[in-house]
């Protein structure tokens, strides 16, 4: 009988993180559009974490539509450095919002391959709430 050592690497263990962050969102700034084309728009974006996830983000949000009244999108990427339950580096977030109809749908993934330090080769996705204007995250995460 021939026995060979398994190469595989074992999955890694889904966590989870919870807290929650402040915000601060620049003011719109418009972006290159066809002339009588629908505006575009991006905004700063500055946060502070605190919780199990420990730090600070910087990035930038693109818009378009007309959220005054419930209809638009925004994508964007922001880029985390700080600590995660006890482990030091960085990542990246990539957002999808959209609203239509009263309803909302909104995405934040980590960006692949952007984790570093202690946080390397992380993925997951976030998952936010709203609460008397407090924002809590939960981040589900997997790191290799």
């Amino acid at each position: 009988m021939n026995a060979t050592a398994s190469t595989a690497k074992p999955a890694a263990t889904a966590l989870s993180a919870k807290g929650a962050f402040e915000v601060k969102i620049g003011p719109p700034e418009p972006l290159g559009s066809p002339a009588d084309g629908t505006p575009l728009f991006k905004r700063s974006l500055s946060k502070q974490y605190s919780g199990d996830l420990v730090g600070s983000a910087v990035g930038e949000m693109q818009m378009a539509g007309q959220p005054q009244l419930g209809e638009a999108a925004y994508t964007a990427l922001e880029s985390f450095v700080g600590e995660l339950q006890g482990r030091k580096g960085s990542f990246a977030l990539a957002h999808l919002g959209l609203m239509s109809g009263g309803k909302q749908d909104l995405r934040i993934h980590i960006v692949p391959g952007s984790g570093l330090g202690e946080l390397a080769g992380i993925s997951g996705e976030l998952m936010l709430r709203i609460e008397a204007g407090v924002h809590f995250y939960e981040l589900n995460y997997r790191l290799a």
